[in-house]
């Protein structure tokens, strides 16, 4: 059995000052959110970031793109001061380092990104020798000096930031556009902070793919330990995440899994909403960090998939498949399976699958009394499945003591299902022998993900390939408490490359969000939308809203919506096609990090990037 003991789950680190706030492992985690009004509209950020402290702010975050908006942000800091407000400010630099040093003598924390903060992102090819590249450092080490001696003068604190999609040319040359490389971006500014003595320093790994963004932290905090290097505070988000339901599927899947490895010290949530809407999000993430089991699982800060047999259309190089729970439902018509994906047409007498279906369903002791259409496995009990006249479509699932009995069992496809506390040796040896066998898995509602996990290891020790569907369950108030739930502990666990299939209740939407979210499976439009600030040359909100209702039914095309050409073209690298703000009123389309029209009148915009996706060969009519 893996040893399991009740430890505090926190990364320790070292305090950091903000202020008067301060951040760290002795601490709560911090929650914070960004402006999205002009840096120059005093009044209005304000008012807006009144707005956001009232919601549960600790940290306001304000865009200074240039050393005028630097300047004003002490207007902004007196204006709240007189109105009692003293949260701290962030001043949230790219490529003027000069803003950066007046803003550290004006708030208590700045933000620069390592990837544009002394270098420009040009997709260039350069091959660098050790002698061109200590020349390139040398270069950083003296536009960053300055602002590290003025931070320690003043007190102010830093987070050094990195953005998957702005690392510069240097660094994805040498290190690749990967997680390495958002790493060592960071530590080449950190080793020169850490040269001039100076500690007061959050860090980020940022990216619109939360795999991506996993990695990346987990691989930070071991190449921390590696070079004995402090141990810093994190700054958890995934960028871009978007809006509604997707985007806190995405930055729940993201934030949640390191948190439960322990990692993470503050929060943001970029939505593309309100920032005051991003604030409960991140608070109830943050709620969820606790005690928890830790177990000898071994965190590692690769992906790899875990490797499985194929049973009938689940496991091995199958993309997850989704299983639901209407064991408690009576389907009694064709019209009943309809909000499971499966849509009966009576004129013509067929079958629709719609791209978000069900496709085995677990019906218990009640088989459907009609045909089930073609896209549809059913799970029965296995009592009730040894009197079925017709066994073909139907497979049975098995109790553990069922299981092992060795009683009749399908010829393709047998389920077992079981909770984590119950896989017992002789389990997991039968397992091992069964090619027809898949794992209906499940943990305590208390500790679910490292249950889970546990299970995983298991397996792995004992070298048993048996197909895993995970199963969840949450005593979650509320919709919104079992989403930000189930993104959290089952997108960890795909996250990290376990599970052939997901079961949450009778949820069809949630669970292939989360496979979405996490590069397992795609089964619709995603979009990848900054969540907008002060430099944006549009409305962020209304603008996705206008591409989603022309494209939303586009399946597994990513598109990315960035509100400037600071998030854009980099942080949409993992999208297929790209908006992007470029200027007043004006429009860049990008195919990939391609462009292909520039300056495009936003009137014309949508319809423009409509025609690009058709001319690729990847639309198709609404149905």
């Amino acid at each position: 059995m893996t040893s399991i003991t009740t430890i505090d789950n926190r990364r320790p680190t070292i305090d950091v000052n903000i202020g008067e706030l301060s951040v760290g492992s002795k601490f709560p985690i911090r929650v914070q959110s960004m402006t999205t009004t002009n840096t120059m509209d005093t009044l209005a950020t304000i008012e807006q970031s009144i707005r956001m402290i009232n919601a549960g702010c600790e940290l306001v975050r304000i865009t200074a793109p240039s050393i005028r908006e630097a300047k004003n942000l002490q207007n902004i800091r007196d204006g709240l001061h007189e109105r009692g407000y003293h949260t701290p400010l962030v001043a949230d630099i790219h490529f003027t380092p000069n803003a950066a040093e007046i803003a550290a003598r004006i708030v208590e924390k700045v933000r620069i990104n390592p990837g544009n903060f002394a270098d420009k992102k040009q997709f260039a090819v350069v091959e660098y020798d050790d002698a061109s590249y200590a020349a390139e450092l040398d270069r950083i080490r003296t536009r960053f000096v300055p602002l590290v001696r003025i931070c320690k003068e003043y007190g102010t604190a830093m987070r050094i930031g990195t953005n998957h999609g702005s690392l510069s040319d240097r660094i994805v040359n040498r290190y690749g556009d990967s997680p390495a490389g958002m790493v060592e971006s960071a530590l080449e500014f950190l080793r020169i902070a850490e040269d001039e003595r100076f500690y007061n320093i959050v860090l980020s790994m940022k990216s619109s793919n939360p795999v991506v963004m996993v990695q990346a932290y987990r691989l930070l905090t071991q190449r921390l330990q590696e070079e004995h290097l402090k141990p810093y505070p994190l700054h958890l988000g995934v960028t871009e995440a978007g809006d509604g339901d997707d985007g806190r599927i995405k930055s729940a899947a993201g934030i949640g899994t390191l948190l439960e490895d322990g990692i993470g010290d503050t929060i943001r949530v970029s939505l593309t909403e309100e920032p005051e809407a991003e604030i409960p999000v991140a608070a109830a993430l943050a709620h969820r960090q606790r005690n928890v089991y830790q177990t000898s699982v071994h965190i590692s800060p690769g992906f790899h998939r875990r490797s499985t047999t194929h049973v009938a259309s689940v496991g091995a190089d199958n993309v997850p498949r989704l299983f639901v729970d209407v064991s408690n439902e009576k389907l009694n018509n064709y019209n009943d399976l309809s909000s499971l994906g499966h849509v009966y047409d009576s004129q013509s007498d067929k079958w629709t699958m719609l791209d978000q279906a069900a496709e085995f369903l677990y019906v218990g002791s009640n088989p459907l009394p009609f045909m089930a259409p073609g896209g549809i496995r059913q799970v029965v009990d296995i009592p009730v499945w040894m009197n079925l006249h017709d066994k073909l479509f139907c497979v049975p699932l098995f109790t553990p003591a069922q299981y092992l009995s060795n009683g009749q069992q399908h010829s393709v496809m047998n389920v077992v299902s079981c909770s984590a506390s119950d896989l017992s040796d002789d389990l997991m040896f039968a397992l091992g022998r069964d090619s027809t066998a898949v794992l209906l898995l499940q943990g305590s509602d208390a500790f679910w993900y490292h249950d889970i996990r546990s299970a995983f290891q298991r397996l792995e020790d004992n070298s048993v390939h048996t197909p895993v569907v995970v199963r969840y369950h949450s005593n979650a108030i509320d919709a919104n408490e079992l989403l930000l739930n189930a993104s959290s502990d089952v997108g960890g666990i795909f996250i990290d490359g376990f599970g052939n299939g997901i079961m949450i209740g009778r949820h069809v939407a949630l669970p292939l969000g989360i496979l979405q979210a996490t590069r397992m499976r795609m089964t619709k439009t995603e979009y990848i939308s900054c969540p907008s600030c002060g430099r944006t040359m549009f409305d962020l909100q209304e603008t996705t809203s206008l591409i989603r209702s022309h494209t939303d039914h586009l399946k597994s095309v990513k598109i990315g919506v960035m509100g400037c050409i600071v998030n854009g073209p980099g942080e949409m690298a993992d999208a297929d096609y790209g908006y992007v703000g470029s200027g007043p009123e004006r429009i860049t389309l990008y195919k990939g990090q391609t462009i292909v029209k520039r300056n495009v009148p936003t009137a014309e915009a949508v319809t423009e990037l409509v025609k690009i996706i058709k001319d690729d060969g990847r639309w198709i009519d609404r149905v």
